[in-house]
């Protein structure tokens, strides 16, 4: 297990098709942890793999809800409602912005073990999952924001803890 570099925005590698997994192997079990520890080291709820530098498609959530999420090749399937609030991401830190997405998605995806799963979701998870699978096909939030990104101070974040 280790850290993996996050790249930022204006990395071409952010902005490109990931490709979809065909099979499980050790060296994507390493990565799946990996993405893991470097999303728990920045302080994110997600983390997809073209965000350290690999185009595959995988992604990991972590809200805050005692699960952790993982996706591979995921597919939203269903998007119903509307929740408008700040995003931000890893790739583009300390900055923020109004981002509108679904209130309640349905998402199929692969687990670890390459078997098939769906499921809900709504609210902060339904936001989280639909950022990172726009990672997946090349595209960070900052194409969605309603208005202007604005920065957030070191204080600003301490006083958000």
């Amino acid at each position: 297990m280790g850290l993996r570099e996050i790249r930022q925005q204006g990395d071409p590698v952010l902005n490109k098709e990931c490709k979809p997994v065909k099979e499980m192997t050790d060296r994507l079990r390493d990565l799946i942890d990996d993405m893991f520890d470097t999303m728990y080291e920045g302080n994110g709820c997600g983390l997809a793999a073209p965000q350290v530098g690999i185009l595959r498609q995988i992604c990991v959530v972590d809200i805050g809800d005692e699960n952790q999420y993982l996706f591979i090749n995921p597919e939203i399937v269903e998007k119903e409602g509307e929740q408008t609030d700040n995003e931000g991401c890893l790739s583009v830190k300390g900055y923020y912005g109004q981002v509108t997405r679904a209130q309640h998605i349905k998402v199929k995806a692969l687990d670890i073990d390459m078997e098939p799963f769906e499921m809900e979701a709504d609210d902060f998870l339904a936001r989280a999952i639909q950022h990172e699978v726009d990672h997946l096909h090349g595209h960070l939030y900052t194409e969605l924001v309603e208005g202007d990104l604005y920065e957030v101070r070191d204080e600003d974040e301490e006083a958000e803890d």
